[in-house]
């Protein structure tokens, strides 16, 4: 099958993703901090990155994902001591959370999931490596910082020199803690232990204290993808500093290359303004579902627009998630045979081409930088007249399978979840060609062909049956 494309942050290239090594592509997601419930603007990234992997996997590519927990920095710590509970069965709470959410949103596991408390040794060691290096220093206080003057190619991915960095964004960005460090552009590696911290302290060879936050990322990244990897992924508020000083202590201790393509998203905007607490729309599933919301509706409005542009949701863009997925479940009936499986479909793509049917032009739209708008586009161009054909009975049966296998195809890309659709109106005795007409009348309203829409609602009318129409369907009665 033909392969994805994809925007790299560090060239400005669009490259073609294939695995370095002809076997499995391997890259890394920065996951989550886990402090509290994740919000819906968390799980952009979380589910950029599902789409991601689900359309390498559904091109015929195996993959090794790995995505980190971060169970160790102030805001975890500083939430324990509030809660009064042990860090590790504080963020135990919140990781399971996250899961359930993440469940819920038909989320893909990660093959690997680490968390930063479980590689304190690893961080140790590559802090070790970049002391014997030249390019870290211990402190008086027993804290260790990464000297940015000593990596030359420090601001590459983010096209930031240190001339930047000594006007302020160093101390800012980079770790305002009230640490001894040499220069205002260094970064912490290893945080000596302070009163507030607790019983929240590992040993060292420099003291007691805990590793910085931007190491653990490095540490179990090389861990478990090797010195250089795929691709790294995160959203574009991790590109500076975390992504910089990633980039920073990996390639300064081996010499090699970190990774070889950065994968970034933009924000989510909530009702035209940025998130933020103060404006309560910190929202998070939980919140979703007592609005009357499923996860499945969340997911489907989240991946609708480009991941490198800002998105904003709201709850009108949810009702339209909500029609748009029932519409996709009405034509999957209507063609007649449940949907090939995910598996079934990325073995099928690792030998063979598949007849897409109508759906070729969507899914060639998902490969051009995951393109979600003009996929949806070209999927409902493609749905309209099918949607005719089928109400009509001029579909044959091969036709049928090749527009299923592309709709499946995409379905699981995006990774829906299509609703059950409602079956009062089938335990009623409804005549096929009234059932038809009620369909084709739903059509023309979504398509805001008001005269047919009229038309046919007359014509349902005329055969002794009234419409009722819902926010997200219609039923049939005898009228």
């Amino acid at each position: 099958m033909k392969r994805l494309h994809l925007h790299d942050t560090l060239s400005r290239n669009r490259c073609e993703i294939f695995p370095e090594d002809g076997e499995k592509f391997r890259f890394y997601c920065c996951g989550p901090t886990v402090y509290g419930p994740a919000h819906i603007g968390n799980f952009r990234a979380f589910l950029v990155q599902d789409l991601f992997r689900r359309v390498i996997e559904l091109s015929g590519i195996k993959t090794l994902h790995v995505r980190n927990i971060t169970d160790v920095d102030d805001k975890t710590i500083r939430e324990a001591q509030k809660s009064e509970l042990s860090l590790v069965e504080f963020t135990a709470g919140w990781t399971e959370r996250f899961h359930q959410d993440a469940k819920q949103l038909n989320m893909l596991d990660p093959h690997i999931e680490p968390s930063a408390v479980q590689h304190i040794p690893e961080q140790i060691q590559l802090i070790e490596k970049l002391i014997d290096n030249g390019n870290a220093y211990p402190s008086e206080d027993g804290s260790v910082y990464f000297s940015v003057k000593s990596y030359s190619n420090y601001g590459k991915l983010t096209r930031i020199d240190q001339r930047d960095l000594m006007a302020g964004a160093g101390e800012t960005a980079n770790d305002a803690d009230e640490y001894e460090k040499d220069h205002v552009c260094d970064f912490v590696l290893w945080k000596a232990r302070k009163p507030e911290d607790g019983d929240n302290y590992w040993d060292s060879p420099w003291g007691s204290g805990r590793p910085g936050w931007h190491l653990e990322c490095s540490a179990m990244g090389m861990k478990y993808l090797g010195e250089t990897f795929d691709l790294h992924a995160g959203g574009v508020d991790l590109c500076f500093p975390h992504h910089e000083n990633e980039i920073a202590q990996s390639e300064a201790s081996t010499g090699k290359k970190f990774a070889l393509h950065w994968f970034h998203n933009e924000h989510l905007m909530v009702d035209g303004s940025k998130m933020s607490k103060s404006l309560g729309n910190l929202h998070t599933l939980e919140d979703i579902h007592d609005r009357g919301f499923s996860a499945a509706e969340l997911r489907y409005s989240l991946l609708s627009g480009s991941y490198r542009t800002k998105i904003n949701f709201s709850f009108d863009r949810m009702n339209e998630a909500r029609i748009n997925l029932k519409r996709i479940a009405n034509l999957v009936q209507n063609l007649g045979a449940d949907l090939p499986s995910y598996e079934e479909l990325c073995e099928r793509a690792t030998f063979e081409s598949m007849n897409l049917g109508s759906f070729e032009s969507s899914w060639d739209a998902l490969l051009e930088d995951l393109n979600a708008p003009a996929a949806l586009g070209e999927l409902f161009v493609a749905i309209k007249p099918l949607e005719k054909e089928l109400a009509e009975g001029n579909v044959p049966e091969d036709t049928k399978k090749a527009n299923l296998h592309g709709l499946a195809l995409l379905v699981h890309a995006f990774g829906w979840v299509l609703p059950e659709l409602e079956s009062e109106q089938s335990s009623l005795d409804v005549p096929d060609h009234v059932k038809d007409l009620a369909e084709r009348r739903w059509i023309a309203k979504q398509e805001k062909d008001w005269a047919e829409s009229d038309r046919l609602r007359d014509a349902v009318i005329g055969e002794g049956w009234v419409i009722k129409d819902s926010k997200d369907g219609y039923e049939l009665e005898p009228s």
